[in-house]
């Protein structure tokens, strides 16, 4: 069942930064290991990702973080979907989607003209839902490198 009473904002508080770090750190060590390219932007989003001209957006139901996603800028409009994550318990309930569109829609404002991810053939859901909004398997080269061990499926999105 949707809730009504998902609000996506951009991140504003240390505590929301602590829970993008905990959100995060929960879904990587469930299934992989936590590599340095995490480390550097779980510990620091708003100097890695905001003041470089990206966002971090954070779900809520109610008053619980359930969910966020990141917008990581990279050259000439092009930006990382990263870092995307809805609590355990709160999984299944559209969440997911309704944080990419809003990713996807922040993106724009930011001037984006398209969007890529690295994710992993260990998440099927993930990849399925990229794809159900529009994400493209892609090949690595036509992404450029990509910092994370784990990611072994490529996609991209254009925003024009």
């Amino acid at each position: 069942m949707l809730d009504a009473t998902l609000t996506i904002t951009s991140l504003k508080t240390p505590d929301e930064a602590r829970a993008f770090k905990a959100l995060n750190e929960e879904w990587i060590t469930r299934v992989f290991t936590i590599e340095e390219a995490d480390r550097v932007i779980l510990e620091n989003p708003v100097e890695n990702i905001v003041n470089r001209g990206g966002d971090v957006l954070i779900a809520r139901a109610g008053d619980s973080i359930v969910g966020c996603v990141a917008l990581v800028p990279g050259e000439a409009g092009v930006f990382e979907l990263s870092k995307m994550s809805v609590t355990p318990e709160s999984r299944g309930q559209g969440y997911g989607r309704r944080i990419i569109y809003a990713a996807i829609d922040r993106a724009r404002e930011l001037g984006a003209t398209s969007l890529f991810l690295g994710s992993s053939t260990k998440l099927p859901n993930a990849v399925h839902l990229y794809e159900s909004v529009g994400f493209k398997h892609v090949s690595i080269e036509q992404i450029g490198p990509m910092p994370y061990v784990r990611a072994d499926v490529f996609m991209e999105l254009e925003l024009q």
